[in-house]
């Protein structure tokens, strides 16, 4: 199983950026996706998850309104796009796929990517 981040930069604030995650070795409309993300000397935070099939969207109070995921099954690919980006939300992103309840706590996932690292400037 190989989940692929990709997207990442450096964007002023007030910017938008997608961040792409791509699957491969697993069935991929089978999970649900989420996205994480760790700013340094921080724990690693929820952002979002979606459902395996795109019916239910969580995203965290922080990201409400500027963030929202997408996927397409087809191409196994999962989105975050991220708009009206602020200086807080330079963090490592990272995408990981999970089957179990619970969107929002990183262990019910048993697959991660990489990171990407977005930077928002002042």
């Amino acid at each position: 199983v190989q989940l692929q981040a990709s997207g990442g930069g450096l964007v002023q604030a007030g910017g938008s950026l997608r961040l792409s995650c791509a699957a491969s070795g697993l069935t991929f409309s089978s999970y649900i996706m989420g996205w994480f993300r760790q700013a340094p000397g921080k724990e690693r935070e929820f952002v979002g998850a979606i459902s395996q099939n795109n019916h239910y969207i969580w995203l965290a109070d922080s990201v409400k309104g500027r963030f929202t995921i997408s996927r397409d099954n087809a191409k196994n690919l999962a989105y975050l796009q991220m708009n009206s980006l602020k200086p807080e939300d330079t963090a490592v992103y990272y995408c990981a796929a999970g089957i179990k309840a619970g969107v929002t706590d990183p262990r019910n996932y048993g697959y991660w990517g990489q990171g990407t690292q977005v930077t928002v400037s002042s």
